[in-house]
Parts: structure tokens; C-alpha cells; sequence
């Protein structure tokens, strides 16, 4: 039965396109959906995640950089560089503000640098300089061409201008980027160079980032100090917990378009192959076998259709940012276990309720035209 349902599939080509497609397309939709999400997400932290740094240490009860506000004392660069485990620190400032490129405003991350630092630097540069100087700038090359600005033009960061030097990458999203400048520049513009924002940690090889944390909280005063991948984290949530509400309705707008889609194709193409059962029953096929036929094509349809919309999805992945995008796609074992679960599920659901239909037909029927 089950070679019988392949061969039933293959049989009439555009009728397996047809089905195929539209499972397909509905799975395409439903994991791109996916993917841009978790590209935004990733995004979020895509910072945190490529400063080299192993601790972000900030103000006492700061637990994250979105939305934050981190103010410590020059004195403390010492006291934490003082604490076993540690190997490296390295001061920044930091601000969420507007960078005006080209008379166009960009929401970003504006990071101040001290001179030579080892940690938080652009870790992608794709034209110019790797590191900015007096008056001068580093900002993402997406929003560079987006803006019309080149090399040597001006920007305005913080009310002041600024001498591009160099364009990264990676360091944009749909949301916002990030702008580097120098930690001289920042301290003037903000009117004081006794405070930086967050502390970059890295600790000595055999160290760990945890119990070193812990050591930094216990030995400097009014701080918190978290590894890396717990600073991301909380980040991730902090922004998740502001736009929960609109992603997760247009999240499960687009899934219940694309599993509808799926289970009307599913549906549909089941009924379409009605007279081929009836012949079957009249050769004397079991109801069962005719069950097990039906569920066969239905999930052969939904794996061919998934693989599909799989592949086309990472080759969307890898072809936008080719496209100068600030858009990425990030698809996750999560999303697939999501999206293969309910697949499985409705296809099924939709294949076993024309299965009545199927079980209760006439053979007679069949031969009488009807």
C-alpha cells in the first residue's frame, strides 16, 4: 500500500506540483516568519556576543545595555583589574542616541573607545580604519549606503561631527546599529571624564567567567558583574519583554495562515484522489489499507514540501545580507522542531477527515462515471 501511494503521487505530475507547492509555500512562510524573528533577536546582542569579553561588569543592579543606564566611577577600572582571574578590562561608554548620516536618522548604539583597547572593538571592518581617532567615526556600512555616505564624510553623532573612517559590518538590524567613536570624544560630548559605563573583563586562561564574576561582585563595591552569555540573555529578554505583544501576534498570524494553507492542500489533494480509492475498494483493499495509503501520501506531501521550504529559506538567509540588507535570517533547531511537530500534526488531521468520505464510497459508483 505504502508503494501504491508513491506511485499514486508521481503519477500525475501537476497534481504533485500543486500540493507540493502549496505546502511549500505555506511552510516558507511560516519559517521565514521564524527565522527574521530569531535574526532580530540575535541581532539584539550581536554586540555582547562578538566584544571578546568574558564579563560585562556594570552600575550595581544594571543587568543589561538596551534601554539602560551604567555610570561607574573611573577608580573602579583599578579595583576590578585588582581581582584574581581577571587579565583584562576594558572602560567604555556607552549611549543609545541618533546618528544623522546623509540627512538620514539612525537610531544606534553609540560606543566610546579608549585608545588601543582589546575589548569591545568593531570585529568586522569591511573598508577604512579599525579603530577611530579624534573626531573621527566608525559606523556600519549598511547604514553608510543606505544614507549615501562615504569614507571621509561627516556624520553627526551626539550633536557633534564626526570624520567617518572606517565601515563595519554585522552591526546592524532592523531595530538599530552601532557607531564607535573614541572614548575621549564621548567623555567631552557628555560633559565629564570621571565615569565610564560598562567594564569588557577578560579573564586568565583556566578561569571561570562565573566565579570570577563572583569574585568581582564580592570584592568591588556596587557592581554587578555577569558572563557574557548571561548579559546577553537578559538582554534578548528585556527587549523580548517590551514587544512581546507584536511579535508574538504577528508571529501566530503567519502560523495560522501557513498551517491553514498547508491542511486545505493536504485536504484537498486527498479528495482529488478519490476515484483512485474507489477502484481500490472495489479490487477488494481493506479500509485500513486505504488508511494507511491516505496518511502515507499526506505525510509524504508535508516532508517534501517542508524540505523545500527549508532550502528555500536558508538560501533567503544567505542571499539577503548579499543584497545590503540590514535584515538577517537565523533559522533554529527550534524553529524546525516547532514547525516539523505541527506540520506532521495537521497534515494528519487533514488527511483523515476526508477519510470517511473515502471509506464510505460506493465502488459502483466509481465504474458508473459518477
Amino acid at each position: 500500500m505504502i508503494r501504491f501511494a508513491l506511485r499514486n503521487m508521481f503519477q500525475n505530475k501537476i497534481r504533485l506540483t500543486i500540493s507540493v507547492g502549496g505546502v511549500a509555500l505555506a511552510l516558507l512562510l511560516i519559517l521565514s516568519l521564524d527565522a527574521i524573528f530569531t535574526g532580530v533577536e540575535q541581532r539584539l546582542t550581536v554586540y555582547i556576543n562578538n566584544s571578546g569579553a568574558d564579563i560585562f561588569v556594570a552600575q550595581s543592579g544594571v543587568r543589561n545595555m538596551h534601554m539602560a543606564s551604567s555610570s561607574l566611577p573611573v577608580s573602579t577600572i583599578r579595583d576590578v583589574e585588582a581581582v584574581p582571574g581577571v587579565a583584562v578590562v576594558t572602560p567604555i561608554l556607552y549611549l543609545s542616541n541618533m546618528l544623522v548620516a546623509g540627512g538620514e536618522r539612525n537610531l544606534a548604539y553609540i560606543i566610546g573607545l579608549p585608545e588601543e583597547a582589546e575589548l569591545g572593538v568593531p570585529w568586522r571592518i569591511s573598508s577604512g580604519s579599525s579603530f577611530p581617532g579624534k573626531d573621527e567615526a566608525i559606523i556600519d556600512r549598511n547604514v553608510a549606503e543606505e544614507s549615501g555616505v562615504n569614507l571621509g564624510d561627516k556624520v553627526k553623532i551626539l550633536g557633534k561631527d564626526f570624520e567617518v573612517v572606517g565601515l563595519s559590518e554585522e552591526t546592524s538590524s532592523l531595530v538599530n546599529s552601532i557607531a564607535f567613536i573614541s572614548i575621549d570624544d564621548f567623555a567631552l560630548l557628555r560633559g565629564g571624564t570621571d565615569t565610564i559605563s560598562f567594564l569588557l573583563v577578560k579573564v586568565k586562561d583556566g578561569e571561570s567567567p562565573q566565579f570570577v564574576a563572583e569574585r568581582i561582585e564580592a570584592q568591588v563595591k556596587d557592581v554587578t558583574a555577569q558572563p557574557s552569555p548571561v548579559f546577553a540573555a537578559t538582554e534578548r529578554q528585556v527587549v523580548k519583554d517590551m514587544s512581546t505583544d507584536v511579535i508574538t501576534i504577528m508571529n501566530l498570524i503567519g502560523f495560522m495562515i501557513g498551517l491553514a494553507v498547508m491542511g486545505l492542500t493536504v485536504y484537498t489533494a486527498t479528495l482529488s484522489r478519490k476515484r483512485e480509492y474507489g477502484v481500490l475498494k472495489a479490487l477488494g483493499a481493506r479500509n485500513g489499507q486505504l488508511y494507511r495509503a491516505v496518511l502515507t501520501q499526506a505525510l509524504l506531501s508535508v516532508a517534501f514540501g517542508f524540505a523545500i521550504g527549508l532550502a528555500t529559506t536558508l538560501l533567503l538567509s544567505a542571499v539577503i545580507p548579499l543584497l545590503g540588507l540590514s535584515m538577517v535570517l537565523e533559522v533554529s533547531a527550534a524553529s524546525l522542531v516547532k514547525v516539523g511537530s505541527f506540520s506532521v500534526v495537521i497534515a494528519g488531521i487533514a488527511a483523515i477527515l476526508p477519510i470517511r468520505q473515502i471509506a464510505g464510497l460506493d465502488p459502483a459508483m466509481v465504474f458508473r462515471g459518477r
